[in-house]
């Protein structure tokens, strides 16, 4: 196999050291130079107006890395227009590292209630907690310590705390980070592979600007999140352009093809090679460049796997008070797992072989929490609710239960598992978006907005409606 050559273009001498240039995947040291300036530059210029930067200028460490803590942590897995309503209130509930040691879990739950991936909160609260106890309130003063000893702080967010709050040039890569990085210096191969992490983490340290880490980590974040996004990149108003091998790869295609879209093979992509043989960093030569992606060629991730498929009986049971307002019954979920400690209406897994039946309320109520009512008492069908996790496809089949106090069993209902909450309580509990759906979907049905043809199964089954009438 002969050896590719880097081109012409790219293979003029390197900057007063006589030595050639490094490999296409590698910065030169006056693009280094240019890629800090140009970043931090346009980084203070257009910057968005996000609550957490308002912490950076705290005069006290401590506090500024608190701060960058909580919104990295949020920021997690989840966008910033979501975070920014979360983290006010957040900071308004616990403005210091020490409010939030004293917090409990269902506080931290239902202040998180609807954002996403539970154990975040519980590690923050956790981390907390350990910063309080064993080092007297004083945060890690490195990315390595701060990785070593808080709980849920990985590479990437024990970098952006150290270079953020405490100045440490440290690099940081995230799905944003990645995205420039790969398209700068056109990194092809699978962008979660070993080697790929590898090179990407030592381009981020190698690029952070030393004397304005923290300025430069965000500038990074923020070209990737508002121009070099995933989709339609808006490369004119890149201010490191100049320096993006994908960007030039996409120019010199253009005119070499008097601007006809199409693929071309990865061979034919002119001007740009690697020197390697076989290298684990370029786009694989068995797949192809198209050219109607452009840079969006870049960076390339392996396909997904497929959500796990699960199916759920759901028995909303309620009640109506002295007062006559309607209440909920919910019961707590295992300290671990998923959705670890929230709160949810009585439910029961379905295994694969009950696919096409679901489970009797008096079934789900024994099953998930060990409540008993009499076997005449009848229930409503509502439905069936779908929810995405991350990696499981989950559907509710949902059903209603309306009962009154003398219909069940008052003794099991206080216990620290369950207890009854008004729909207002429902509202501000910890409860999952999954739970929340679930309820709308009753009120939906109840108020008569949805109408369901009735099944062979709930033809004979009161509504709602008739209990609430029922004299």
């Amino acid at each position: 196999m002969v050896k590719r050559k880097l081109k012409d273009t790219f293979a003029d001498k390197g900057p007063g050291d006589g030595m050639s240039n490094p490999p296409i995947h590698d910065f030169k040291d006056e693009e280094k130079r240019e890629f800090r300036k140009c970043l931090v530059a346009w980084f203070k210029e257009n910057q968005r107006d996000l609550p957490w930067r308002k912490h950076l200028t705290n005069p006290d460490i401590d506090q500024r890395a608190y701060a960058v803590w909580v919104s990295e942590i949020m920021l997690q897995q989840t966008q910033v227009a979501t975070v920014i309503d979360y983290y006010k209130r957040w900071m308004k509930k616990w403005p210091t590292l020490q409010d939030l040691a004293k917090a409990s879990l269902e506080e931290v739950n239902e202040m998180w209630a609807g954002l996403g991936y539970y154990s975040r909160g519980r590690r923050l609260l956790e981390g907390a907690q350990k910063v309080v106890k064993e080092f007297s309130g004083k945060m890690p003063r490195t990315a390595e310590t701060l990785l070593k000893h808080l709980p849920g702080v990985g590479r990437y967010t024990a970098g952006a705390i150290a270079s953020i709050a405490y100045g440490q040039t440290t690099g940081i890569v995230d799905g944003n980070v990645i995205r420039v990085l790969c398209r700068m210096r056109v990194i092809g191969a699978n962008s979660t592979s070993q080697p790929v992490q590898n090179k990407l983490w030592s381009l981020a340290d190698e690029i952070v600007d030393p004397d304005q880490p923290g300025d430069f980590n965000q500038g990074m974040m923020e070209l990737g999140a508002t121009v070099c996004t995933p989709k339609s990149p808006n490369c004119d108003l890149c201010p490191v352009q100049n320096l993006c091998l994908a960007k030039s790869m996409v120019d010199k295609n253009k005119l070499r093809n008097g601007n006809k879209l199409g693929v071309i093979s990865r061979t034919s992509v002119p001007d740009i090679e690697c020197a390697a043989d076989q290298c684990e960093l370029c786009l694989p030569e068995n797949e192809a460049w198209d050219e109607k992606e452009g840079v969006q060629n870049y960076p390339r991730k392996s396909g997904k796997k497929a959500a796990r498929v699960e199916r759920t009986s759901v028995c909303v049971l309620c009640k109506k008070s002295e007062t006559e307002e309607l209440q909920y019954y919910l019961v707590q979920r295992s300290q671990k797992g998923l959705l670890a400690g929230l709160w949810e209406f009585p439910s029961v897994k379905m295994e694969e072989d009950d696919e096409n039946s679901h489970h009797t309320v008096h079934e789900i109520l024994q099953k998930s929490c060990g409540l008993l009512v009499p076997p005449s008492t009848q229930s409503m069908v509502v439905g069936e609710v779908e929810h995405i996790f991350s990696h499981i496809h989950q559907t509710y089949i949902v059903q209603s239960l309306v009962v009154s106090e003398s219909e069940i069993d008052s003794s099991n209902i206080h216990t620290e598992n369950g207890r009854w909450v008004t729909r207002e309580e429902f509202s501000s509990a910890a409860v999952s978006t999954a739970m929340k759906k679930v309820l709308k979907a009753l009120e939906t049905s109840s108020s008569g907005k949805k109408k369901k043809k009735p099944t062979d199964t709930d033809k004979n089954q009161k509504s709602i409606t008739s209990f609430f009438t029922k004299k």
